[in-house]
């Protein structure tokens, strides 16, 4: 079943239940209105023949009956009136009161009601000198009948139209209603790996199908990320890889083409071993930076930039003893200045591929300055190497680029395009100053806690 055709049916059996119970309290308290204005009726007119007969001297069984015959009575009213004997001293147009036959009053109230037939019936107990009296007036309620008769007639009436009417509605509004998943499932018919930059119309993006759809292109970006991060991890890997291993190939081929001394023997497999490392170290960059572009989210801490500086600075220094890299610290009173929100593993890598960078490429003194003002820290990593060609520098940070200048200093290019990933998941920014022969600086921005 349709959702439409669902919702439609849903929709008309709340309404149509909610009037059911709704017609049923209106037809019950018109019902108890009725009755119970019918009894008032029925105490007053006890009340009436008891006080005329009993009461009043000059008026006695014979005058009371011709009054009951001549003034506008109940329909089929029976009246009878019994002593503290319960002896019957009057009555009128007697049917279903049977007069050996009478209801019994319990003692206490004044007024007792009852039921007979198609009739409904009252007992008022009249006092007078110390005595009482039992009247008893039965009749039936023909306004009621036809009142409610009528009243049964139009809420059936009422509930046929209205459901109708609800059943019409519901298709009507339910189409609408369905209207926004239909589109969306129009559009997302025309999306698939060829086409993942295609996203839904989102709207004001207020209600929740519109939220849907903004969840769903989220989706799609993280989608076609991981797409595109497979993608580029398959081109990168088979464009760097292929060199290397067509030179590991080509020189073991050498090597078996006939018998060798071994000194040959070790000087290739020594060459064999470097290209194997430099492989696996290829590998892992690129498994890094694929992992970057596929994951936005990692755990965050509060962390000292100065740590992360000493640590990624003594790492560093394991790989390369000599070089003198010197720390320039504007520490305050407040120790907090320093702390700000990140991974301080993610951190200490992109500070530590900078450096190593800046050893690479020059042989000089290495400064990193932490600067701070009001609500940014920065991390400055300046060298007084090679430099950057002003034509190369807005490349520099894609991956496999490498300056014109560089070509003769090992590395894959990689380096540069994992710091700015980390910086940026970081919310913050990284800018390269840089003159050629001169030297380069790193500028690192993030927000202050």
């Amino acid at each position: 079943m349709k959702i439409t055709t669902r919702l439609s049916f849903q929709f008309t059996f709340i309404v149509l239940g909610l009037l059911l119970i709704f017609s049923v309290l209106v037809y019950y308290f018109f019902f108890t209105i009725q009755i119970s204005k019918f009894r008032e009726n029925l105490v007053e007119k006890a009340r009436n023949s008891a006080i005329l007969l009993i009461n009043v001297e000059e008026v006695d069984s014979l005058l009371l009956q011709k009054i009951h015959q001549t003034t506008i009575s109940l329909k089929e009213e029976e009246i009878a009136i019994t002593n503290t004997r319960k002896e019957i001293i009057y009555q009128y147009n007697l049917h279903v009161l049977m007069p050996d036959n009478l209801p019994v009053m319990v003692n206490g109230p004044i007024t007792e009601y009852f039921s007979e037939a198609h009739k409904d019936g009252v007992i008022y107990r009249h006092f007078y000198k110390d005595q009482y009296y039992n009247v008893y007036v039965l009749a039936f309620d023909e306004n009621r009948k036809n009142s409610l008769k009528e009243l049964f007639r139009i809420l059936v009436i009422g509930i046929l139209v209205i459901s109708g009417l609800t059943i019409s509605a519901s298709f009507f509004f339910s189409r609408i209603a369905i209207a926004p998943i239909s589109r969306i499932n129009n559009e997302v018919k025309n999306i698939n790996a060829r086409k993942l930059s295609s996203r839904l119309n989102t709207g004001s993006g207020k209600d929740e199908i519109e939220q849907l759809a903004i969840t769903f292109n989220q989706m799609l970006t993280d989608i076609e990320l991981a797409f595109k991060s497979q993608d580029d991890f398959v081109k990168n890997t088979s464009h760097e890889l292929r060199t290397p291993l067509a030179v590991m190939i080509a020189e073991i081929d050498y090597l078996l083409s006939k018998p060798r001394e071994n000194e040959e023997y070790e000087k290739y497999l020594s060459r064999l071993a470097n290209d194997l490392h430099k492989i696996n170290a290829l590998i892992s960059n690129l498994l890094e930076l694929a992992q970057m572009n596929r994951e936005n989210i990692f755990n965050k801490t509060m962390i000292r930039a100065d740590e992360v500086v000493f640590a990624a600075i003594q790492s560093v220094k394991a790989k390369y003893p000599a070089r003198k890299i010197v720390p320039k610290i504007d520490y305050t009173e407040n120790d907090k200045d320093l702390l700000i929100e990140g991974n301080s593993g993610l951190l200490e890598m992109a500070i530590k591929n900078l450096i190593e960078n800046a050893c690479k490429f020059s042989e000089g003194l290495i400064e990193i300055r932490i600067e701070l003002i009001p609500g940014i820290l920065k991390i400055l990593i300046s060298d007084t190497g090679i430099g950057i060609p002003p034509a190369e520098i807005q490349h520099i940070f894609k991956p496999f680029n490498r300056a014109s200048n560089s070509r003769f200093i090992s590395g894959f290019g990689i380096g540069l395009s994992i710091v700015e990933k980390i910086v940026h998941l970081h919310q913050g920014t990284i800018k390269v100053y840089s003159t050629e022969n001169e030297g380069s600086t790193f500028e690192l921005t993030f927000n202050r806690i």
